[in-house]
């Protein structure tokens, strides 16, 4: 294993997590990546030699170890930390992304003042997005794995002996598991470390949802004054404006006669054609 690789990586994810995302990250990484590397693979071993029965019957060994141990405990746990894991790299690759716009930017406009982001690590926008996914992807998988664990070997118990009626066996054998109670610690032990890590997983979201809703509404009420400070302005400007009375106009008409009427009605304008008729007859 590349532990200077591995180090650069739990670095950059740890550097763009909550305080709840760097205790997972430990968890993950301390109490259940280490202790199934040193520890759990060891005492498993190779499972199918260490399973006895007190049978000569050939295949009926084979056919037992598969009933009760459909998959192996290790390469559950293996597939389990390997889904739950990859999704905090999303975080980092979406990141870098940024980063690689933001450089692409400012060599095209050679303007430093002229920022796409102003920190490529916060998140916002769809970095919130891809982080609070990856939350809920997380939390689905360890949840997923810990069912299927219950379900396939039908609880966390490890018994000293197991009887075995399946075909080929002439009748019931009974069977026997190495270290049982060794293996019964560990699967507990990674089972709670599992439920830990669904909790965490649970309180981040719950705080990436809090505190965006916390700044929506800030925002809110720090607007709202300014708007009402606005309004206060434009209506004393309004008030203040003196408002122009409309003209005033006066047409005077004459007559053949030289007779003439004074109108001052701007809308009797559009009757002068008929008043011209009237004075023509005077």
């Amino acid at each position: 294993m590349n532990w200077a690789f591995l180090q650069g990586l739990l670095s950059g994810v740890n550097k763009h997590s909550t305080a709840f995302g760097r205790v997972w990250l430990s968890v993950v990484f301390l109490f259940r990546v280490l202790v199934f590397v040193v520890a759990a693979e060891k005492v498993w071993g190779d499972e199918q030699k260490d399973f006895n029965c007190n049978t000569a019957q050939p295949g009926c060994h084979n056919v037992c170890f598969d009933h009760f141990f459909p998959v192996s405990h290790i390469r559950l746990w293996a597939l389990q930390l390997i889904f739950v894991t990859c999704p905090s790299l999303l975080v980092v690759m979406h990141v870098a992304y940024r980063e690689d716009r933001e450089k692409k930017h400012q060599l095209k406009f050679k303007n430093t003042s002229l920022r796409l982001y102003q920190n490529t690590g916060k998140k916002r926008g769809g970095l919130w997005w891809t982080y609070l996914l990856t939350l809920f992807f997380k939390i689905g998988v360890d949840t997923t794995f810990v069912y299927l664990l219950y379900h396939i070997y039908e609880g966390y118990d490890f018994p000293r002996l197991i009887k075995c009626q399946e075909k080929p066996c002439p009748n019931i054998v009974d069977c026997f598991i190495a270290r049982p109670t060794e293996k019964r610690i560990f699967t507990l032990f990674m089972v709670v470390t599992s439920l830990a890590c669904i909790l965490l997983s649970f309180f981040e979201v719950v705080y990436l949802i809090g505190k965006r809703c916390h700044e929506c509404l800030s925002d809110q009420h720090d607007s709202g004054p300014m708007m009402r400070t606005e309004m206060k302005t434009l209506q004393m400007t309004g008030k203040s404006t003196p408002e122009t009375p409309a003209p005033s106009y006066s047409l005077v008409i004459c007559g053949g006669s030289h007779s003439c009427l004074n109108v001052s009605n701007p809308s009797w304008v559009l009757s002068a054609h008929v008043l011209r008729m009237h004075f023509s007859r005077l």
